[in-house]
């Protein structure tokens, strides 16, 4: 096959063709994803504007909300774009910029989610050391760490792919670009590329995972022996909505990228990272917000607020 250069365009093949059920199916991600930004910037606005979430918990979950608004918007409007204009076209530096951004935003989700286990492991483990423990410089330096090496990560795997060369076939069987996808395409050996994207992936998946199992381990030792029924169902709320949200984040990602290539399917990975990329985003602020009182409290003073403002 002739060698494609990078000043051509990748076709990307899309999730929806033009019948009703898609159609269907497309106004249903165009809503998921509308909710999804609508939900995660309310959660960012209540706790920018109530005092009372002004703590590193709520200031962990600000940045979750982020991750997740950035998410939906590196591959959502591209998706909405094509299926409106019929143009499937992707140019390689637009290319490398979804995947810069879609594992930045999806690493540093995995070390984000992490931190808010250590969180909930000092607050309930050791409440009263909880200022020392969990002091706003360590939270801070945790969420640059968790931008920092996602950033990493989709630095070194988008400058990598594209230094490839392409083949002739230049049709991405998906509906972003994702390094594996696009690496299928490369007329080059990419034998040692594959090796080291995966070896990332274990890293950026198992390395956090572990932490999150350990912290929740410790956890449930502590809630075990409490004698308060209050405090046992008050720590138990807290954190099965953080579980919620990383076994859906993390069951998710690590179906699609863990797998051996033999098990692999483009439909499956479609399907997948549209579950984690448009769907899984739409349920955090959902599931944060339904489970937590503090955010509850924060949005009923919010309505009464916009109420109160109206009828003056």
């Amino acid at each position: 096959m002739e060698n494609w250069n990078l000043t051509s365009d990748f076709i990307l093949l899309g999730l929806f063709n033009h019948t009703g059920a898609h159609l269907f199916l497309f106004t249903l991600v165009l809503t998921t994803a509308f909710i999804s930004l609508v939900g995660n910037a309310l959660m960012l606005l209540l706790i920018l504007l109530d005092p009372r979430l002004h703590r590193p918990m709520y200031f962990l979950l600000s940045q979750l909300s982020l991750m997740d608004m950035m998410l939906v918007s590196t591959t959502v409007p591209k998706i909405a774009a094509d299926y409106l204009t019929g143009r499937n076209s992707i140019s390689p530096v637009g290319c490398g910029l979804q995947i810069f951004f879609f594992l930045t935003l999806g690493g540093g989700e995995c070390f984000l989610l992490a931190a808010m286990s250590y969180d909930r492991y000092v607050a309930i483990c050791h409440p009263l050391r909880y200022p020392v423990l969990m002091s706003w410089p360590l939270c801070l330096r945790m969420i640059l760490g968790s931008w920092l090496l996602g950033a990493v990560d989709g630095l070194m795997q988008a400058a990598a792919t594209l230094t490839f060369s392409y083949c002739s076939s230049h049709e991405i069987d998906h509906f972003f670009c994702e390094a594996p996808s696009l690496v299928r395409l490369a007329c080059a050996d990419t034998s040692l590329f594959e090796s080291v994207m995966y070896i990332c992936c274990v890293l950026m998946l198992l390395v956090p995972i572990s932490l999150i199992l350990i912290s929740y381990s410790l956890i449930l030792a502590t809630v075990l022996q409490m004698h308060s029924n209050e405090a046992r169902k008050k720590a138990f709320a807290t954190c099965s909505s953080h579980l919620s949200v990383v076994g859906l984040f993390f069951g998710a990602a690590i179906f699609t990228y863990m797998r051996p290539k033999s098990y692999r399917s483009a439909n499956h990975d479609k399907i997948v990272s549209a579950f984690y990329t448009i769907f899984t985003p739409v349920l955090n602020p959902l599931i944060y917000s339904l489970r937590n009182s503090e955010v509850k409290g924060a949005l009923r003073k919010c309505i009464y607020r916009c109420a109160a403002l109206k009828h003056d």
